[in-house]
């Protein structure tokens, strides 16, 4: 039995949902796509699918069994392109996900000035708004902002993610600014209703603290808090990497600066540390360096509130000149 080709055929079945789709998809008949599952199954001595007329699955042995599937024809791809890349020239299909804000805002930039660099790499992003399988979805890279991340995991930590609290002009017009953390509970908060949905956890004089909250708007997606945020809505913390612009142009202000939320960091998330490929650990590394601490999205929020705040001061010295000039 040709072994990795049956593998090949295992994995084409679960991911295609069907023998006849595996069987166009691999040029090969109907009987032969059957016969090598077959001939798997012996090898491995366990029944691998459970097979009705209507859809396949996964028996408990043929999960096992796909996830080494997967990890031995990428180690075959990784010895053919090693074999035909003597220059170690980066090449091949990346498979990348990460939330659809971070997505929008930076990564896809960021993709395109690394396929620049590096033509022989193709790039599929991936923008959902869930935690996604890397095995089950063939993911490449997973781009997470996490406080912290489970242990099993295999992860590099690529930049720091700090958060704002802010509201929108309009909305401060209408309930006032908080002036202490405490106020908070006073006023409407949109919540990520992964994280932070009833706490919202501060630093003050270098100690945490945490806060009670509470809104009538809640999502799993910063862009949608965001837009949320600009109508009005509430009072929201945001992502930092979301930001300049729109506080830039006074759709948004920062409040609190004084009492800055609990920072997380941006990891890079990958299945195997064992035989990574060069497309991944090329990637990898330019991302790190292209997020790189102080990541460029807060030098230009910094840059924005301190304008701001001398504009602020310029405007009150004006006044005072002008009240306390002779009539």
């Amino acid at each position: 039995m040709d072994r990795l080709n049956a593998m090949r055929v295992f994995v084409q079945v679960v991911d295609r949902g069907s023998q006849s789709a595996a069987a166009d998809a691999l040029a090969l008949s109907r009987p032969a796509v059957s016969r090598y599952l077959a001939e798997l199954e012996e090898w491995v001595g366990a029944r691998l699918l459970h097979r009705t007329t209507r859809r396949l699955s996964l028996t408990p042995a043929g999960a096992e069994v796909l996830t080494r599937c997967r990890q031995m024809l990428e180690l075959e791809g990784d010895m053919r392109a090693a074999v035909a890349s003597p220059d170690n020239t980066p090449r091949g299909v990346l498979r990348v996900t990460a939330r659809t804000s971070f997505g929008q805002t930076h990564l896809a930039s960021a993709i395109v000035d690394y396929t620049r660099a590096y033509p022989d790499v193709a790039v599929d992003m991936v923008m959902v708004d869930r935690t996604v399988n890397l095995v089950d979805e063939r993911i490449d890279l997973a781009l997470r902002v996490a406080n912290e991340l489970d242990p099993n995991l295999i992860a590099r930590r690529l930049a720091v993610c700090r958060s704002v609290l802010c509201a929108s002009p309009d909305y401060l017009r209408r309930q006032g600014g908080p002036g202490r953390l405490e106020d908070l509970a006073l006023h409407n908060c949109l919540t990520h209703s992964c994280t932070g949905k009833s706490l919202w956890h501060f630093v003050r004089a270098g100690e945490p603290v945490s806060v009670a909250v509470s809104g009538n708007i809640s999502s799993n997606e910063v862009a949608a808090l965001v837009e949320a945020a600009v109508c009005g809505a509430g009072v929201a913390m945001l992502p930092t990497y979301a930001l300049p612009g729109l506080v830039g142009a006074e759709r948004l202000r920062v409040l609190l600066p004084e009492f800055p939320p609990r920072e997380m960091a941006l990891y890079g998330v990958y299945a195997s540390r064992k035989h990574m490929p060069l497309t991944l650990r090329t990637l990898l590394d330019f991302l790190a360096q292209r997020f790189s601490d102080p990541p460029s999205w807060d030098v230009e929020l910094d840059r924005i509130l301190a304008e701001q705040a001398a504009g602020g001061r310029e405007v009150r010295r004006a006044a005072k000149t002008v009240t306390s000039s002779p009539s």
